[in-house]
């Protein structure tokens, strides 16, 4: 698959790195900020890293699980969980697509050793950065996000974001949060 290089998160463009067949992650339909459900407003309509963001909701530092990765000579992508360090129970899915000219060597390091999710390491690096909500999904969960978040999940919310570093678009996101 070629995709597009464009700063801005595109949910077709990003599933399609990890996925010949997009319903195995979900059905995915744009909603307006108004449609959101608490406690999904609360994780998902804001402008701030969902690291920091499932960890005050869930009262627990989070660690990344990195499921696959797609590299190429300007990109890093991976398909991630994360999950709660105090159960280890999965509080989010994500897929992460990141320009690696936008960063410099020591995150770009950082980042490719799977070891802390990006929020975190952007943060502790003191990377200028901001984040840019694009949109809002309801989601059906398909298989996979069923076998992440439990057999009974059948619904959640997600949303695509962009991350601006040093004022540069670098990093597209999809996060799906697990069904509250």
């Amino acid at each position: 698959m070629n995709p597009r290089l464009g700063p801005f998160p595109d949910l077709e463009t990003l599933v399609g790195l990890f996925y010949d067949e997009p319903e195995r992650l979900g059905d995915f339909d744009e909603v307006p900020a108004s449609e959101l459900p608490q406690p999904y407003a609360r994780l998902l309509d804001h402008d701030k890293h969902m690291t920091v963001t499932v960890e005050a909701f869930h009262g627990s530092p989070v660690d990344v699980q990195v499921l696959e990765t797609h590299v190429t000579s300007t990109h890093y992508a991976r398909r991630i969980l994360l999950t709660r360090q105090s159960d280890r129970k999965v509080v989010q899915f994500g897929i992460v697509r990141l320009n690696l000219a936008c960063l410099d060597d020591e995150v770009r390091r950082e980042i490719i050793s799977q070891s802390k999710p990006l929020g975190r390491i952007l943060i502790e690096h003191n990377v200028l950065r901001q984040v840019e909500l694009v949109s809002l999904w309801r989601v059906a969960c398909g298989p996979d996000l069923r076998e992440y978040f439990g057999s009974g999940s059948e619904a959640t919310f997600g949303r695509t974001a962009l991350i601006h570093c040093n004022g540069e678009p670098a990093v597209e996101l999809l996060e799906v949060v697990a069904p509250a």
